[in-house]
């Protein structure tokens, strides 16, 4: 889920600096958390192999953590490397103060408040309570892992929290639900940084999907059907293939040989979005693309992705990213050309 406008990076398109990111290693860190933005933002190359982030790992003294997971980290700097960040990652953790009570050190307060100053602020997975716990998220929505909502709620009343999504990017805050949640996240920071090849071939190499929508519900009931019983995945492959043509609920429902009613139940099981709801999105990641990536008009960038009228295209756009399609093709076909 995004909210707001894309603000400008420091130390990306526009230079051929790597981008400076530094992941702040907390007491028992999540292991998987922490190594993700080595795996996904430390391997993203421009078109001639160059590297677009430079990642680096800190604890708060420089002194070595015990993971969750039962080893340590040593890590290559102190909170001083912050104050050259351009991006903050704060992975989550299985305990500290934060989660229990609410409060962090004051000189982990201080660190982070002060890296706000000119960084924007990752969090994975619980370490939305550590950037809460900081007073970061006052007034702002943020997301966390499912399990957590209830004691976020109960200790951060001031946060919009949204339980059920993904992930939030409100701008120079993002935060994101627990473990698998933090790639997502992390690929559409490459994306919104350089752009689906960019973050498309990010994906590949972890053999990941390159894209799920972060409104997208975190918890699935039933990711795959019964034995025996048919699913959508079928439906939503050929879907993707005609997304230029008119496609209704009855449409989808019918390629499917089910009614419009278990098609959606089915449909919503699956994935965690309503039919149209995907159906959209879709449209919205191919139109992405082909804004990105060819010279197509505007009107026949609607027309291929399916949305008919250059103002269904501009307002679904908007919606979903709060630019409009030519804004958003100045943007990312100019980070393309020059990251």
């Amino acid at each position: 889920m995004t909210h707001g406008s894309v603000p400008a990076m420091t130390g990306t398109p526009g230079t051929t600096a790597p981008h400076e990111v530094v992941v702040l290693a907390l007491e028992d860190v999540v292991g998987l958390e922490l190594g993700l933005p080595h795996r996904l933002l430390g391997i993203a190359e421009d078109a001639e192999g160059r590297p677009l982030y430079r990642v680096r790992v800190a604890t708060l003294d420089g002194r070595p953590v015990r993971t969750a997971d039962g080893w340590s980290v040593v890590p290559g700097h102190d909170a001083a490397v912050l104050g050259e960040a351009g991006t903050v990652v704060v992975p989550g953790t299985e305990g500290g103060t934060a989660l229990s009570e609410g409060r962090i050190p004051d000189a982990l307060r201080a660190a982070l408040v002060r890296a706000s100053g000119h960084a924007r602020l990752v969090s994975l997975c619980t370490g939305a309570s550590v950037l809460a716990a900081a007073g970061l998220l006052d007034g702002r929505p943020a997301a966390t892992h499912w399990r957590d909502a209830d004691r976020f709620r109960r200790l951060f009343p001031a946060v919009r929290l949204d339980p059920d999504v993904l992930f939030v990017d409100d701008g120079d805050v993002l935060t994101s639900a627990g473990v698998a949640a933090g790639i997502d996240l992390l690929l559409h920071l490459v994306r919104r940084d350089h752009g689906s090849e960019v973050a498309n071939r990010v994906a590949r190499r972890n053999v990941v999907a390159p894209w799920r929508e972060g409104g997208q519900a975190q918890f699935v009931e039933r990711p795959l059907p019964d034995a025996g019983e048919a699913g959508t995945a079928a439906t939503r492959a050929w879907a993707v293939e005609h997304l230029a043509e008119p496609l209704t609920l009855a449409d989808l429902a019918a390629h499917a040989r089910m009614s419009v009613r278990t098609f959606t139940r089915r449909f919503r099981e699956e994935t965690g979005l309503s039919p149209l709801r995907w159906l959209a999105a879709q449209r919205i990641a191919l139109a992405r693309r082909l804004l990105e990536s060819t010279d197509a008009s505007v009107d026949r960038v609607a027309e291929e992705a399916g949305f008919g009228t250059t103002a269904s295209l501009r307002a679904h756009l908007r919606a979903a990213l709060g630019v409009a399609p030519g804004a958003y093709r100045r943007t990312y076909r100019g980070a393309g050309r020059t990251a």
